[in-house]
């Protein structure tokens, strides 16, 4: 699996075989289109999602420099003695790949459990990657110290959300290494 082609259109099953992250600062344009961007929304909406609650959001980020002012405003609040490397990371992430989403977790008040909804939500978030690579884009998911600020959510625009996690989305600019992964007899059981 190792030599499999990014992005093997040959069957379904190779598509998803070859899904991988690419770096977010390795992924350069073209990103997603707006329709493409749209499709690719709608397919990761469409998860498994006990009691209908959609329990996250997704926030598209179009304006970088805005982006990057409000993790720098947060930042340099939860981190007030943060130096200057610090700051020049956190206003690197806010840049990096053409296209930029983030998936908010924004907890329903239901029957259905808390840990449902959590699951549902990383569905989303893999049904964003898997729609992305079969439009022939890469994708990197990341969490990193900016998703843990607090405010982040809020001004988003998802007041109470928890932020599951940023999504880069562009063009690989190099080769995708693959890592390694799990064989299914180590993560794999039979009962009884």
């Amino acid at each position: 699996m190792a030599d499999a082609p990014f992005n093997d259109r040959s069957t379904p099953l190779a598509l998803l075989r070859t899904r991988r992250s690419g770096k977010a600062r390795d992924l350069i344009a073209p990103g997603p289109s707006p329709a493409e961007l749209a499709a690719i929304l709608e397919v990761a909406a469409r998860v498994p999602d006990h009691g209908k609650l959609a329990p996250w959001r997704f926030v598209v980020i179009d304006d970088r420099d805005a982006f990057a002012a409000l993790v720098d405003r947060l930042y340099a609040e939860a981190k007030p003695d943060a130096g200057r490397l610090e700051r020049e990371a956190m206003d690197a992430f806010a840049r990096h790949a053409p296209q930029l989403l983030a998936l908010i977790f924004q907890p329903r008040e239901s029957h259905i459990p808390l840990w449902e909804q959590q699951l549902s939500a990383g569905a989303a978030a893999y049904a964003l990657l898997a729609a992305t690579h079969a439009l022939g884009y890469a994708g990197n998911w990341l969490t990193g110290p900016a998703a843990y600020l607090d405010g982040m959510a809020d001004a988003l625009g998802c007041p109470g959300g928890q932020i599951a996690g940023f999504f880069f989305l562009g063009t690989a600019a190099k080769p995708l290494e693959e890592r390694p992964r799990p064989l299914a007899d180590t993560v794999v059981t039979r009962w009884p």
